[in-house]
């Protein structure tokens, strides 16, 4: 038992490469994801509580932190999370760092209520080479539909949409 115990760790699979040029193994991934995720779970307390931004970061933030301090192994972790390896996610950590500090630096969150933005029209011509992407006209029956949906019963829309519709021969 205690055998086991002391050479399990020794057993576990060494990084030799992530592939990846420029990024190099991290013997101690799970340790320093760790300690990233609960820095960010630390930096983003700045951000309003009821913010998008600050929500999201905290819900895939804390489940990753789960999931490095269940798994032991670094395969264990990048199976369980799947978005990619360890030293990928030491980079969008470190990443998500950086981004929370600009974040309260601008501040987008500040914008004032009665705030009106001045609205700026381009009415230049679109290059030729530039497609317009315009697209085409809508059936009639999307306008007939719709009509019958703002207007009366959805059932109406249904009997409308059926009574359009080309019969369909017998079988043979």
């Amino acid at each position: 038992m205690f055998l086991r115990m002391a050479v399990r760790p020794l057993m576990a699979r060494v990084k030799e490469t992530t592939g990846i040029v420029g990024l190099e193994v991290v013997p101690n991934a799970r340790e320093v994801l760790i300690g990233l995720y609960n820095k960010t779970l630390k930096e983003i307390q700045t951000v309003p509580e009821d913010e998008g931004y600050r929500k999201a970061v905290e819900s895939f933030t804390r489940h990753r932190l789960k999931v490095c301090q269940e798994e032991q192994d670094w395969e264990a972790i990048e199976k369980s999370l799947g978005c990619g390896q360890v030293e990928e996610l030491i980079e969008e950590a470190k990443d998500e760092l950086k981004l929370i500090a600009k974040m309260i630096e601008w501040d987008p969150w500040g914008v004032p209520d009665d705030y009106e933005c001045e609205v700026i029209e381009n009415d230049a011509p679109v290059p030729k080479h530039i497609p317009l992407h315009r697209p085409g006209p809508l059936p009639e029956e999307f306008y007939k539909t719709m009509e019958a949906i703002t207007s009366g019963t959805l059932q109406d829309a249904i009997s409308l949409s059926k009574k359009d519709e080309p019969a369909l021969p017998p079988k043979v």
